[in-house]
């Protein structure tokens, strides 16, 4: 069924095995846990702001106590680690590493790749994970006297430590700790084999180890390279010790570790009320002392962070990492059991340490003023989700959600309403899970699947199986209760919203098991929970959320791992209620996306501040296209816009041959110019004056924007020192981290870096091989590494009129967490609309909101193993991705393999935990959490299974295999990924005739989107396509969310010169229609119509020859065919019923995005005409079937 596919075999790096590499080693100090002893008093303020986010309307937020992202998963991450390295009680630990530096195990893939044949096993070297693991929370103590959480609705904010970051497994027994030896305030140079110079990141490949017998057929490709088990609770990396220890000269104790922290996305109302009575508030939380005999478990692991800031030695800064919670929990796991669970202590608060940042001194207990008390209270009515964009989000505008009346509009987001998150907390509304169930197992399902699901349909006679509206997410087969409290599938979304029980039933499904993840997104409104304590799982550090168990109003069970933790007394007080004894009732357990805030109150050291530094192409090319007038008019009108605060940087760099820097430190005239010419040695002429305050220097910077655009216009420089100007930025942003936006226009010629052109024109349609799709040279991937270790992402702008190996460029943002904008043919005059596109591409890009020192973790429930990561970013350990900036345009996914059984239970949950620092200085914790069902029959893994999902995932992996097999793989792995799973549901199936080709209803889009996807600018074959189109449409596979990826891959189609106002929605007093879908066919387009056509990212908007003169010039403003210009892209307003429905619905439609798409005009005459109808995909062409001849293609394999 299918050619025999070649082994796949993942480069470093690009969909990489975990490579060796080392850590190194830590000391560490104990400190006794110390409480914050408060009175209830004041202990309560709500604030609310519901412009600043714009989406579902389930998010908390919290303050981050001690607690951050966690750094090892408890004791069972490394359990290969002796419990104890008998070091002496009194004295610190020196340079205590796992002696288990290579493991070997024998992993299981779980369709990893996608080929025709399933591997049984893969036995492969475990790559020792000892990079910086970021160490446990060590908490300080509650500076403010709040012990209860203080639930308000700030904008986010941002800020950031920096530091370097240690780990060590070998530690003596609690209690045996001394105050250990931090870096020393001067220099220190750090070897550079410590650095973080891991060839991970775009897409890291874990294998798992599965006790189920690997039994991959046909979706499974063989899969060669070292793996790393990931399962959510373990991972078996070593850590090497052939590391020196870094020299230490200052003694600064370390706390005891906090809380664990999480997010969610959710929304409630508030009013200010009196503070409640004191005779209902529950005692102060005493302070927990720590037995000696509950002391480190066996293969615990410690981290700590020494501070390294502001050294002039690339020294790797450590992000928050959510490796602290490993640490945070090890510690706590030694508390006494009868405490307030390890995440719940209001000890000192060091994770700004933790996660990165050094501290001279520990400060002293004290309470600050407390807080006026106000509490808050549902709100009368709520709002129900909208689009995943904020309405007053700075870049582009967006309209208000539908109503829920409107289940399936094209456009927007359908699926909100089959996940009616309250926008309030109406506690009441939601009963508690301990009401639902006494335990985990007893969560009832509804057995009764909807029959819609597994519908046959006979895919060969049903020609017209596209639905008039939008496809809606499917909705996970749970009771109205637990579908009330899940995630937002625009947030969260897994391939099969029904989990095989067995590795062996998802095979014979042949459908892959995965999760997409758009954790960043923008969210209409985010409750945010601000509270001393954060509570998590003591073994697995999961956060809580709405799918524990509550066993009694003292114990709660936790949903991944099954452990029992005890409630914390400051958790059974509800702010909301002002009432004491329901837990079950807080804000964290009525919420599945849920950000957890710390105050400035907690943080030992001001922040890192928002750096950002912009390095331009000033070559003669570049002057020619015209981009520099764009972007300095751009960062004119939006500097004050910029995230950040009083302590926002900028700075600027340009080059051609040379490389010139501006110096614009305040007291200046006007800004200075200092030239570098030799590129082979590069330096930073004045360090201390090329980053300038923002407010201070405001002028200047406005002088040198003005001046820009044409100083160089008489250059001659034809040459490109991209290299030299990177590495000179990277020396520049190195002590705090930050953004870098490269501007580039051709290929690098010169200096380090340099790239020479590998594409043949003659090529461009070859329909067997496609060549040099990965990089030329790895200068760029390990500036990125050296970056991301920096905690500076590197974003590029290619706005190119000739190949410029992107290939390779590209590498500088996928492992250092940024993002890539391509705008090919780019000429300011020659070509408008890229113009245009730039022009509102920067304006969403400088003032969307940002995180910075980002690190991110996904958990799932005991018996699932994540093994494959997909987007932006890079591993810093086996199962946590580290993210220089985070931004809410930013998509990722994971594959996924069952492990162990889940014939236990009847549910599991998927967490990600995101922990980053926003621009307002704050350090936040946002957590998703997704609850699912399990079951044992195929017909219901088919029932749920999740289409756009699933090629969604196919894609990301399809890239992974053109890069590291061939294309030709690629295109015939995802058409077997077709054969395999419609084969596997035909041979379920009864009475079914050899002519018929069925699936069932879930899937019956499958053959179509693998179609689509196929002929789409990353795969497709036998038309010309450059060599740089096709590489950025890979990049855009691997780092888009799924919603505006479905758009790319299978775009939407609409006639719109018959608009009515009968079926219409209200948006904002705004009357939108509501055309209904078209096929993709040129079929449905006549020449007396005009059609828009929804790519994502640009609309194509077709006229007809024969089109109504009435309609050209109301809508167009011209009257009649023949005078419609060539180029134009912009409707005018006209004061005329077609055209105001017309924009209507095409603003509808761009405010449901960030990037506000192009609109181009297309007459049978112009060039456009041509991608147009590229689109058209259910047509044939000279190089590709036709939908239905892809179908008869899909029975003649299936028959074979």
């Amino acid at each position: 069924s299918g050619p025999m596919q070649s082994q796949m075999q993942f480069p470093s790096g690009y969909g990489s095995h975990l490579p060796n590499y080392s850590a190194p080693s830590g000391h560490y100090s104990q400190v006794p846990n110390k409480a914050a002893a408060s009175h209830l008093d004041n202990q309560y303020r709500a604030s609310y702001y519901p412009g600043y986010y714009s989406a579902p309307a389930q998010n908390v937020t919290t303050s981050v106590d001690s607690n951050m992202l966690n750094a090892q998963e408890s004791h069972q991450l490394y359990n290969n680690t002796p419990p104890h390295s008998g070091g002496s009680s009194d004295r610190p630990v020196q340079g205590a590493v796992s002696s288990a530096s290579y493991l070997h195990v024998s992993a299981q893939q779980s369709y990893s790749a996608f080929d025709n044949h399933y591997s049984t096993s893969v036995s492969s070297s475990v790559a020792s994970q000892g990079f910086p693991l970021n160490s446990g929370h060590y908490a300080m103590p509650a500076v403010s006297g709040a012990m209860y959480p203080n639930v308000s609705y700030p904008p986010v904010a941002a800020g950031s430590v920096y530091g370097q970051t240690f780990t060590s497994q070998s530690l003596p027994a609690v209690g045996q700790f001394k105050e250990t030896n931090a870096f020393s305030s001067q220099s220190t140079s750090v070897p550079h084999s410590l650095q973080q110079h891991l060839p991970v990141g775009y897409n890291a490949t874990l294998a798992t180890v599965s006790s189920a017998q690997s039994v991959q057929d046909n979706l499974s490709r063989n899969l060669t390279g070292s793996v790393a088990k990931v399962n959510n609770q373990i991972n078996t990396g070593g850590i090497d010790s052939s590391q020196p220890v870094h020299s230490v000269s200052q003694n600064v104790p370390f706390t005891k570790p906090g809380v664990g922290t999480s997010a969610s996305s959710a929304v409630m109302s508030s009013v200010r009320s009196p503070a409640p009575n004191l005779s209902s508030k529950p005692p102060s939380s005493p302070s927990v002392t720590q037995s000696p005999e509950l002391a480190l478990q066996e293969g615990m692991q410690y981290g700590g962070y020494v501070n390294n800031q502001a050294s002039s030695a690339p020294a790797p800064l450590s992000s928050s990492s959510d490796d602290e919670e490993e640490d945070e929990e090890d510690e706590e796991a030694a508390l006494d059991s009868s405490s307030t669970t390890s995440s719940a202590s209001p000890v000192l608060n060091n994770y700004d340490a933790l996660e990165g940042g050094g501290y001279p001194e520990t400060r002293s207990v004290t309470n600050s003023p407390v807080p006026s008390p106000s509490v808050l209270q549902t709100s009368k009515a709520s709002k129900p989700f909208g689009y995943g964009y904020p309405a007053l989000q700075p870049g582009y505008q967006n309209a208000t959600p539908p109503t829920p009346v409107q289940p399936s509009n094209p456009g927007h987001h359908p699926s909100f309403q089959h996940y009616p998150q309250a926008c309030i907390f109406d506690l009441k509304q939601y009963p508690g899970v301990n009401q639902l169930s006494s335990s985990i197992g007893g969560l009832s399902l509804q057995h009764s699947q909807q029959p819609e699901s597994l519908r046959p349909v006979n895919l060969t006679h049903d020609r017209n199986i596209l639905p008039v509206s939008s496809v809606p997410a499917p909705v996970p087969n749970l009771n109205s209760d637990l579908r009330k409290l899940n995630c937002s599938p625009d947030s969260f979304r897994c391939t099969l919203t029904n989990i095989p029980q067995t590795q062996a039933l998802l095979n014979k499904a042949k459908l892959p098991l995965g999760l997409l993840l758009h954790p960043f997104r923008d969210l209409t409104q985010l409750p945010v929970i601000t509270s001393s304590t954060i509570v998590r799982c003591r073994s697995c550090r999961t956060y809580i959320n709405p799918f524990v168990s509550f066993i009694d109003q003292r114990r709660w069970k936790c949903n991944l791992c099954y452990r029992v933790n005890d409630v914390p007394e400051e958790f059974m007080y509800n702010p909301l209620t002002r009432s004491y004894g329901e837990p079950h009732k807080r804000p964290e357990v009525q919420n599945s996306t849920v950000e957890f805030i710390a105050s400035s109150d907690y943080m030992l050291r001001p922040p890192q501040p928002a750096v950002y530094l912009f390095v331009l192409d000033v070559s003669h090319n570049a002057v020619e296209a015209g981009y520099l007038t764009i972007l300095c008019q751009s960062l004119l009108e939006n500097l004050d816009k910029l995230p950040g605060d009083s302590r926002t940087r900028i700075g600027f760099i340009t080059f051609d041959s040379t490389v010139q820097f501006y110096n614009l430190q305040e007291g200046l005239s006007q800004p200075q110019m200092l030239i570098v010419s030799d590129i082979d040695d590069i330096f930073l002429p004045t360090p201390d004056s090329l980053l300038v305050n923002l407010h201070e220097s405001k002028e200047l910077i406005k002088d040198l924007l003005n001046a820009l655009p044409n100083m160089f216009t008489n250059t001659r420089e034809t040459h490109s020192a991209l290299g030299p100007a990177l590495q000179a930025a990277f020396k520049l942003m190195s002590p705090t981290g930050g953004r870098i936006s490269v501007f580039q226009t051709q290929l690098p010629s010169l200096g380090a870096g340099l790239l020479h052109s590998r594409e043949d024109p003659n090529q461009r349609s070859s329909t067997k091989v496609v060549q040099h799709l990965g990089p030329a040279t790895d200068f760029y991937k390990k500036l990125a590494l050296d970056c991301s270790g920096q905690q500076t992402a590197v974003d590029l702008f290619l706005l190119s009129s000739q190949y410029s190996d992107l290939a390779s460029l590209a590498c500088m943002s996928k492992y250092s967490a940024g993002c890539i904008y391509y705008y090919p043919s780019f000429h300011r005059s020659h070509n408008p609309a890229q113009a245009e596109k730039l022009q509102k591409d920067l304006k969403r890009y400088l003032t969307r909101k940002i995180g910075f020192e980002a690190v991110m973790r996904i958990r799932c429930t005991k018996g699932l193993s994540i093994h494959t990561f997909h987007g932006n970013f890079f591993v810093r350990s086996t199962d946590l991705l580290s993210l220089a900036n985070v931004n809410p345009d930013a998509g990722f996914a994971v594959q996924m393999s069952i492990e162990e059984s889940l014939t236990d239970t009847s549910l599991v949950c998927f967490q990600t935990a995101l922990l980053y620092t926003s621009s307002k200085g704050e350090r936040r914790i946002r957590v998703h959490t997704l609850c699912l069902p399990v079951v044992s029959s195929l017909s219901d893994v088919y029932a749920g299974a999740d289409v756009q999902a699933v090629v969604c995932l196919l894609a990301n992996m399809a890239v992974d295999r053109s890069v590291s097999s061939s294309l030709a793989d690629a295109r015939d792995a995802l058409v077997n990924a077709v054969v395999d799973s419609l084969a596997a549901y035909m041979s379920t199936a009864s009475n079914l005739q050899q002519s018929m080709l069925i699936a069932p209803n879930s899937l019956k889009l499958f053959p179509l989107y693998i179609l689509a996807l196929l002929k789409q600018k990353a795969f497709r074959t036998g038309t010309s396509t450059r060599l740089d189109d096709r590489v950025y449409a890979m990049c855009q596979m691997k780092s888009q969310p799924l919603v505006h990826l479905m758009k790319m891959i299978h775009p939407n189609l609409y006639r719109i010169d018959k608009l009515t106002d009968e079926s219409t929605i209200h948006v904002n007093d705004r009357v939108v229609p509501q055309p209904p879908l078209q096929k993709l066919s040129a079929e449905k387009l006549t020449r007396e119509g005009a059609f828009l056509m929804d790519c994502g990212s640009i609309f194509y908007l077709w006229i007809g020859k024969n089109c109504d003169n009435n309609f050209i010039k109301d809508v167009l403003g011209y009257p009649n065919y023949a005078s419609v210009p060539q180029k134009m892209t912009q409707l005018p307003e006209v004061d005329a019923p077609s055209s105001e429905r017309t924009r209507s619905f095409i603003s509808w439609l761009r405010d449901s995005r960030p990037l506000s798409p192009v609109l181009q005009v297309i007459k049978d005459e112009n060039p456009a005409k041509t991608d147009f109808f590229q689109h058209l995909i259910e047509d044939r062409t000279e190089a590709a079937f036709s939908y239905y001849e892809f179908l008869l293609n899909i029975q003649q394999q299936i028959c074979k």
